[in-house]
């Protein structure tokens, strides 16, 4: 992806004006920007969402399809995350230009969303999304498209991500009879002693349409991505385009909502000493509690306004 130009003097007055607490836009170190959540942006999806936060502006989409379990989690639903760079955030964009970024995005949702080896850990409880026991689940696929990069996309990505979750209605599902009226899913064998046949009956489904009897994800345990980087010797949260090229350093930290720590990722080249590192995570926590509060008041008032429309 390209980067905007900074002068040598640009960084030193950015870096300057951090170490006295005051940014370029009036914020402090651990300030965001402004976020805007809105929900049901696309009318097709089973849930969706727009975030933006600053310039960054991104969609999630997420689509409910009835598929098979991974063999390792028979009683569990899946997730399948997909991110697309679109050409308008950036002509670097065209053609291939954003594939190593889109999988990177990719792994690292799929890093904070995903729950433990049982699928009921933190994240999403994937065992909610289980229709038949090792033969059928609800597949959510969550793609999301960047829009505008104004700087901390992996955050503005994580709460869109969420928000999309949250917005999503999982359709009733009931198991009914298939074709064997004794055993179902169960088998029948030929009797002509010239061939051996068997006829496997699997069941069927009945979705149901009703958007009031649709359930929602339980996203309380979804944490949130927070990225605090070092400009000279401070911690910083959401920085923008500028200040993302004079950080030296960043740490990545999955937060849920009680503040525990689910995950912790080092970009860039430069290490980080331990002891900033501790310093570091706990910025990522005290700003997740910020964030997890502005995400909650957004959904809940939109949700209510849902709710009191359908």
């Amino acid at each position: 992806m390209a980067s905007p130009l900074i002068s040598a003097a640009e960084v030193q007055w950015i870096t300057a004006g951090v170490s006295f607490n005051i940014r370029n836009d009036g914020r402090q170190r651990e300030d965001f920007r402004a976020l805007s959540v809105q929900l049901g942006v696309i009318t097709q999806a089973t849930g969706s969402a727009r975030v933006q936060l600053g310039e960054t502006d991104v969609i999630v989409g997420v689509k409910a399809e009835i598929g098979s379990p991974d063999p390792d989690r028979p009683d569990c639903g899946r997730l399948v995350f997909g991110v697309e760079c679109s050409p308008v955030a950036s002509p670097a964009f065209r053609g291939r230009g954003g594939d190593e970024l889109s999988g990177e995005l990719a792994r690292a949702l799929e890093r904070s969303f995903y729950p433990g080896p049982s699928g009921r850990a933190g994240g999403v409880d994937l065992s909610t999304l289980s229709i038949v026991s090792g033969k059928t689940c609800w597949v959510l696929y969550v793609d999301a498209l960047l829009l505008n990069i104004g700087g901390n996309l992996h955050d503005a990505l994580s709460v869109a991500a969420k928000a999309a979750l949250a917005d999503a209605k999982i359709p009733k599902v009931e198991v009914v009879q298939g074709e064997d009226p004794t055993d179902e899913p169960g088998y029948e064998v030929d009797d002509d002693p010239q061939w051996f046949s068997l006829y496997l009956y699997e069941p069927d489904y009945e979705v149901d349409d009703d958007p009031q009897q649709a359930q929602r994800l339980d996203v309380s345990r979804v944490p949130l991505c927070v990225t605090v980087s070092q400009i000279g010797a401070h911690s910083v949260v959401d920085l923008t385009a500028q200040e993302e090229l004079c950080s030296s350093a960043s740490v990545q930290v999955a937060v849920d909502e009680s503040g525990v720590v689910c995950g912790l990722t080092k970009r860039r080249q430069k290490g980080v000493d331990p002891s900033v590192a501790l310093e570091m995570v706990e910025v990522a926590q005290r700003s997740a509690a910020k964030l997890h509060a502005a995400l909650a008041e957004s959904l809940g008032g939109q949700q209510a306004q849902q709710m009191s429309v359908g």
